[in-house]
């Protein structure tokens, strides 16, 4: 059998040399992280105590989980960043204020979680410009939520940072935490390792075979061969237990838990209540336990516990191991816990530790108590005020329980469900939802309820079913006069366009023609007043009338001084609706780049992470069609990284429709097929929509019209929201070029009634174009040259529209045998896609190019050198002038990794220096974005 370095961690050797050598390359300057997963007493701490002894020339900050510390927010991040502290002035301002207020330092809008995430990196990593930073979080299971989400988050962006992060989450209560990071998990010791190291504990040689018999009970688990040898001999084991030894049935941690709790009868009355003082308080103050000892009348006598190895005392307390704490408490009579609660509760500084205090209070009641609800609610406001959400839910659902009034408790029931959905947990919610729905509620919090229940519902499945959920509430508010009306007729809308049905009992046009005949008062907001007008008019009448009314709403929403963070989050939150009616109605590529830019900066500027990747998303959607594929690919390549850092799914529309214009089929396919499952299961179904547009794009590309045909068509049936327009105009190129004219026809007469009122040339080029493909001689020549004009003239041009008009006219002018003339337009097709690597219509064009007698050089290959999105995105603000702290906060990253990044730039460039950027940026080949915004 071969130990461990230390001699207290047999049969480790293997774990040891792995978080050895992510010391190595953290002491090198790199980042590493390990999630170390195993049951309880498995040696997961002693791990950590291992890695966190071996960390010579290392500064170590720790943080441990404390279940009954989990309510409280960021408490377990507060623990690990206490030593930093006194740098949290010098950073960026919006994240030195969004972690003051998270600490309670400050007073403040709530602030985004991930936005405290981005300061404790960067807090870190200035950190580690002294030493190398190593993090290490015992019992990662018990950290609050909003503690495990920032680390969580911090673990993610970690890349080229001198800071290495450890955690122990314990299995299974811990299954779902950090998944996904770098695991170690940890097993049972082997038979030699066991057997040696319950001889070690027992003092002598064992027989075989009862040694072997001990060792698979305990399962190889240490602490629990620890715990049961301990006080017993060698000759006790081999001739038998004695009546005290503990029951080997139930698990190897529950057997534990029963030894402890069997050591705590021997124990005098006042040190059994002192132990459960301690595990009731998780923060291990000794002089808060000995005034709630004073206050229960009785003497701290700690020897006895600490002979009988359950608890070590100093300036704080600390059970020798969390199933200890867990013995203690459950051992205990409920009476018995109440009264400690009582006593800690009375001995809490309400000044100094407000929520704590109200907390033990509410433990300590038996039945509903006004005055103890009270406390938990104005712990919950000061927990929403730092952001933690989570907290809020648990300390508001507290508070329903022991309230005595019923309205007050539907109320708090109220706002815990709406906590409990904000923080991510709607099955709790819909518990609270249902006890709200029990007591009586006032109309507007009726409507809130409704409003609420409706929510849950769309996020489980963004089916129908939602959108008459949100209208009845919409509808209350409307009936009560309050200005959550118009917000919650705008989420309706948003709600029927995933749903992807424009007609119908629950369509968008219903649900529009319900919103304008409501009367609902004004939501305070101009932008948001004037967008539902617009929006619900363009459904209800068409947009001849409605595209004025809502141009009429693109000024405020462009401008509208927003001035709180609640207010931009509302701004952030019906962008969407506003952007889709001006893409699919409106045609305005001047309006959609305007709103996604500042949709992208509003997020940027409050640090709205969860907002930040569907705004990306629609400004890569801007530089797809400005024919910029590189830059739509390195917004959406942010986008992924941001939601699979912060746990939300990736957004796949402009994914689909970046990889259809690239033409490249396989990776195509793959994702349409993936979106189309993710329809079917999520009930999503305007990615169906989408699909159709998306492969009739695709396979016009590619020259299949016959499959163009059939799959746009599919789009144009969907009767969506959005998509229909796109969707007509590919199966007009694509019926013409299968002699479909009829099926051309009925499309062009839709796309005319569609696009009438429209007033941009993106509306009138496609529109003009669609008419020359069904037109012949001088009128087909004319309408081309028009539809160029057109698509010439809006200030944000649509460049792969222009692009493809230049190939159509050329292939047209090539069927009539006017070669040199076609030869010019399909040139210019063929350069502009080709620069564009829009693959499958420069091909395209290519083959036409070859048929007028033209030689046509092949693309070259990509070089290796070419940036990757984030290298060329990082590259690109550099060359602007900003610093790397300035990049670093834009992206979301450290500014450690922005220089690694910087570093491979200068590489790839054959430069030294940023002033070289500007000159080197301007003849360097295209980002490499193979891959680059994937599903």
């Amino acid at each position: 059998m071969v130990a461990s370095p230390l001699p207290d961690l047999v049969g480790r050797h293997r774990e040891c040399a792995a978080l050895d050598d992510l010391l190595v390359g953290l002491r090198a300057g790199g980042s590493r992280v390990r999630v170390i997963r195993g049951e309880a007493g498995i040696g997961k701490s002693a791990l950590l105590e291992y890695v966190a002894a071996q960390a010579s020339r290392v500064t170590v900050t720790r943080a441990r989980g404390i279940e009954a510390d989990m309510e409280l927010p960021y408490a377990s991040l507060h623990q690990l960043c206490a030593p930093f502290l006194a740098e949290v002035e010098a950073l960026p301002g919006p994240q030195r204020d969004a972690l003051r207020v998270a600490f309670g330092m400050a007073a403040g809008d709530p602030p985004d979680r991930f936005l405290v995430g981005l300061a404790v990196l960067t807090l870190l990593t200035r950190a580690s410009e002294a030493r190398p930073v190593l993090v290490v979080v015992d019992d990662a299971q018990w950290l609050d939520q909003v503690s495990l989400q920032t680390l969580e988050f911090v673990a993610r962006r970690l890349l080229a940072e001198a800071v290495s992060m450890v955690f122990a989450v314990r299995d299974p209560e811990g299954q779902d935490a950090l998944a996904g990071l770098p695991e170690m998990r940890i097993g049972g010791l082997d038979a030699a390792a066991a057997g040696e190291l319950l001889e070690a504990a027992v003092g002598g040689r064992l027989e075989k075979r009862i040694r072997d018999r001990f060792v698979a009970e305990m399962q190889g688990n240490p602490l629990a061969l620890l715990e049961f040898s301990r006080g017993r001999s060698a000759a006790e084991l081999v001739y038998g237990l004695d009546s005290s030894s503990p029951s080997v049935q139930g698990t190897v941690s529950s057997r534990v838990e029963r030894d402890f709790a069997s050591r705590l009868g021997s124990l005098p009355a006042p040190t059994r209540t002192l132990l459960l003082i301690a595990a009731a308080e998780p923060v291990g103050d000794a002089r808060l336990l000995v005034r709630a000892a004073a206050s229960l009348e009785i003497t701290p006598d700690a020897a006895p516990a600490k002979a009988a190895g359950l608890i070590e005392f100093g300036e704080s307390i600390r059970f020798r191991h969390p199933l200890v704490r867990s013995a203690v408490y459950h051992q205990a009579a409920p009476e018995e816990r109440r009264a400690v609660h009582r006593a800690l509760a009375a001995a809490t500084d309400p000044v100094l530790d407000p929520d704590r205090r109200a907390w033990h209070a509410a433990q300590a009641v038996d039945g509903p108590d006004e005055e103890v609800a009270a406390g938990l609610e104005q712990a919950a406001g000061r927990a929403r005020q730092r952001g933690g959400m989570a907290a809020e839910a648990v300390l508001l659902e507290r508070a329903a329980e022991v309230t005595p009034d019923p309205w007050q408790r539907g109320r708090r029931a109220l706002a815990a469900a709406e906590a409990h959905f904000s923080a991510a947990s709607p099955d709790r919610a819909t518990g609270l939802a249902t006890l709200a729905e029990l007591c009586p509620l006032s109309p507007l919090d009726r409507a809130r309820l409704a409003r609420l229940r409706a929510r849950i519902l769309f996020a489980r499945s963004r089916n129908d079913e939602a959108a008459p959920l949100l209208l009845d509430a919409a509808a209350q508010f409307a009936a009560a006069g309050s200005p959550l009306a118009r917000e919650t007729y705008l989420g309706a809308i948003s709600a029927t366009i995933f749903a992807g049905r424009v007609h119908g009992p629950t369509g968008a046009r219903a649900t529009a023609i319900a919103a304008r005949g409501s009367g609902a008062p004004s939501s305070g907001s101009k932008a948001a007043d004037l967008l539902l007008d617009g929006v619900t008019t363009l459904l209800a009448d068409g947009y001849e009338t409605g595209g004025p009314a809502l141009r009429r709403a693109l000024e405020p929403l462009a401008h509208e001084d927003l001035g709180t963070r609640e207010a931009t989050m509302r701004w952030l939150l019906m962008a969407p609706v506003a952007l889709e009616a001006f893409i699919h109605y409106a045609w305005d590529l001047t309006a959609w780049n305007t709103l996604a830019t500042r949709a992208v900066r509003l997020a940027r500027d409050i640090g709205a992470l969860s907002e930040l990747p569907p705004a990306l998303v629609y400004a890569g959607g801007v530089h797809i069609h400005t024919g910029d594929f590189a830059e739509a690919a390195r917004m959406m390549d942010e986008a992924d990284a941001l939601a699979a850092a912060t746990g939300h799914a990736p957004h796949k529309y402009a994914t689909l429709v970046l990889t259809a214009w690239r033409g490249d089929e396989d990776a195509a396919l793959g994702i349409i097929e993936d979106a189309k499952t993710s329809a079917a299961h999520g009930g999503e179904v305007s990615l169906l929509g989408v699909t159709g547009y998306v492969q009739g794009l695709l396979f016009n590309g590619l020259a299949r019209y016959d499959q163009a045909l059939v799959a746009a068509r599919s789009g144009i049936e969907h009767d969506g929201f959005n998509f229909t327009g796109l969707s007509l105009v590919e199966h007009i190129e694509a019926a013409t070029r299968c002699d479909e004219l009829d099926q051309a026809r009925a499309s062009l007469a839709q796309l005319v009634e569609l696009t009438r009122a429209a007033d941009t040339g993106w509306a009138r080029g496609v529109t003009v174009r669609s008419q020359a493909l069904l037109a012949d001689g001088d009128e087909a020549d004319d309408l081309y040259r028009i539809a160029l004009e057109e698509l010439g003239r809006d200030r944000v041009a649509v460049k792969v529209e222009v692009a493809r008009t230049h190939l159509l006219y050329g292939e047209w002018l090539r069927r009539t045998r006017r070669r040199s003339l076609a030869r010019e337009h399909l040139r210019t097709a063929h350069e502009m896609f080709d620069g564009m690597r829009a693959n499958a219509f420069a091909e395209r064009a290519r083959r036409e190019l070859l048929a007028t007698g033209e030689r046509v050089r092949a693309r070259e290959t990509e070089p290796a050198s070419a940036l990757t999105p984030q290298e060329s995105q990082i590259a690109t603000l550099a060359a602007r002038g900003m610093t790397n702290p300035q990049i670093g906060a834009e992206l979301f990253i450290s500014p450690h990794t922005v220089e690694w990044h910087l570093r491979k730039v200068y590489t790839k460039l054959g430069i030294t220096s940023r002033r070289a950027l500007p000159g080197a940026l301007a003849i360097a080949p295209a980002a490499d974005t193979k891959g680059a915004g994937t599903v």
